[in-house]
């Protein structure tokens, strides 16, 4: 692997996980919570995973998987890391309490309540980071494999990341009282998805080879697919605006679409 593609996989994992902070900044910033263009933005970031999973990383995957196993053991393969995928951002969703998950919805207009929160601050943050560490791993890794495919990924994941900094920062700022601590660990939780890249970058690259790096596309895309109708879809529906939503959904489906097809 050249340096330079390495690099340029960490700035992208680092941009999208400190997009949290944008979120966080809106929080303390914004008089109410902008539902149309969060409920159009999550669909946004939905569209461009499921489209990209569905259309990009499992062909791919099994394109390489088949030409090295043959067509049934390859598929075989290409399932279970897709299934895998899916299986490990699941296992990490229910081991995060659900009062605690930073896709509960908050709105910025809390800020103004005196609703005060049993668990600490720091708890809510740490949390936080252990839900979005494979976010980080599926960022850096589709960043070594494919720029074109990684850069419509880390858009999707960093505009997810907006409303989620201000899901953290509104809880975290009635557990502490402070404005500046719940700033500030809500940016430090998107740290965590460039500490997923890390990992990758020392445990997975030592070992790579076509067969490894088939299996992570698959993963990958179950990762992203369970991200979109797991958390994405739903957050959308909780702001009550289902049709931005689904035209997010689209509008992410055509970006991704179009940007696939220059790059042919």
């Amino acid at each position: 692997m050249e340096n330079q593609t390495v690099l340029i996989a960490f700035l992208l994992t680092l941009f999208a996980g400190l997009s949290t902070g944008i979120g966080s900044l809106i929080a303390f910033l914004a008089k109410r919570t902008n539902t149309n263009f969060l409920s159009l933005s999550l669909g946004l970031s939905a569209g461009v995973m499921i489209y990209v999973s569905f259309m990009e990383l499992m062909p791919n995957s099994l394109e390489s998987l088949t030409g090295i196993f043959g067509q049934k053991t390859g598929m075989f393969y290409m399932i279970l890391g897709f299934f895998g995928g899916i299986a490990l951002i699941a296992l990490i969703d229910f081991l995060v309490p659900k009062s605690q998950n930073p896709h509960e919805i908050h709105g910025v207009e809390e800020m103004k309540t005196n609703y005060r929160l049993k668990q600490t601050g720091i708890i809510t943050a740490v949390t936080i980071a252990i839900h979005n560490f494979p976010e980080g791993i599926a960022t850096f890794m589709s960043a070594m494999n494919s720029f074109e495919v990684a850069i419509p990924i880390t858009a999707a994941i960093a505009i997810h990341n907006i409303p989620e900094g201000i899901a953290v920062s509104v809880p975290i700022y009635h557990a502490t009282g402070s404005k500046k601590k719940a700033f500030w660990l809500s940016f430090a939780s998107g740290l965590a998805e460039p500490l997923g890249a890390l990992i990758a970058f020392l445990f997975l690259l030592p070992f790579w080879n076509p067969v490894l790096d088939a299996l992570i596309l698959s993963a990958i895309a179950g990762v992203m697919v369970f991200i979109s109708l797991d958390e994405l879809l739903p957050t959308a529906e909780k702001y009550g605006k289902h049709h931005l939503s689904i035209i997010g959904l689209m509008i992410g489906m055509a970006i991704m679409a179009l940007s696939l097809y220059l790059f042919i």
